[in-house]
């Protein structure tokens, strides 16, 4: 099987998604991930800048990978995140709410501004609270369940657990689109699923067929293989950075939960002590507890 490039890569993923000439890959994705109906599929999609211009100088420099609009006026941004940060509520909200707000124009009506779309690729478990791959948020009402807009919308879309489900055979590319999509990103190191794809791809979808002969052309273009392993390398290093963090914070948290158990031992020592009528001068000097410290154990 031929090296491509790996699209879970921020950088090939917008080679491949995110291109100009490349609009009807984009769209093909978008139906299969906003389950739309016959009548309501995407047939053309704009790309639109993916950096917004800064309101203030203090405001953080905000760059989308993927940012579109749909025929309807709708607003959408595809992320692809390799390494969990731990902050992807916060950064979903914060980038959908400059999508949201900069359709706002002088003199336009809040009426006019229309839905606004999140979608997040994770190649980590993020949401333990489903073992499903494809999760969907809106904003409902908590005790009755009805929707309240259908302006916010965020996907998390978890290719760990995808992966699962295809290796028990409990999903089929076949028969599910975005099936197909979501393990094209993960075909450069599997061949059983480059080899399904391409098969189903020369069968029945031209459109994944084009986005597989688009990725091998990209995958072969010298200036592009320059960019892509320059930012494969940043997000390596920057994985093995979160796992030394990782590792640091379990660390400290084991030294400080032998501190507390050993504080708890020593306080345990102390209000025996206590019982038996010991000053505090003596149990101070025998278990380097503070005045303090001793006192409260006598008020308990």
């Amino acid at each position: 099987m031929r090296k491509r490039l790996d699209l879970r890569v921020d950088f090939a993923f917008k080679a491949l998604f995110g291109t100009h000439g490349n609009e009807s890959i984009l769209a093909a994705f978008l139906n299969a991930a906003l389950r739309l109906p016959d009548n309501q599929k995407i047939t053309e999609v704009t790309l639109l800048d993916p950096q917004f211009n800064k309101e203030n100088t203090e405001d953080k420099k905000s760059i989308l990978d993927v940012h579109a609009q749909l025929e309807d006026g709708s607003r959408v941004n595809v992320e692809i995140q390799v390494n969990n940060k731990h902050d992807m509520e916060k950064r979903t909200l914060y980038y959908w709410s400059r999508m949201y707000t900069s359709q706002m124009k002088e003199g336009m009506d809040y009426g006019e501004l229309c839905r606004t779309i999140t979608i997040n690729i994770v190649d980590f478990r993020y949401l333990s609270h489903t073992p499903g791959y494809h999760s969907i948020f809106q904003l409902y009402e908590t005790e009755e369940k009805f929707l309240l807009t259908d302006t916010l919308e965020i996907h998390f879309m978890e290719l760990p657990k995808l992966l699962i489900k295809w290796r028990r055979g409990e999903v089929n590319p076949r028969e599910n689109q975005l099936v197909r999509w979501l393990l094209l990103l993960e075909a450069s190191e599997d061949e059983e699923i480059t080899q399904v794809l391409e098969e189903i791809a020369m069968q029945e979808d031209q459109t994944l067929k084009k986005a597989i002969d688009e990725w091998e052309r990209v995958s072969q273009d010298p200036e592009v293989l320059l960019a892509y392993e320059a930012r494969r390398k940043a997000l390596l290093d920057e994985k093995s950075a979160l796992r030394r963090a990782e590792k640091q914070g379990e660390i400290i948290g084991e030294e400080r939960g032998k501190r507390i158990g050993e504080k708890k031992a020593i306080m345990k020592v102390a209000l025996s002590m206590i019982q038996k009528g010991i000053d505090n001068e003596t149990i101070a000097e025998l278990t380097e507890l503070t005045q303090g410290e001793i006192e409260q154990l006598r008020r308990q």
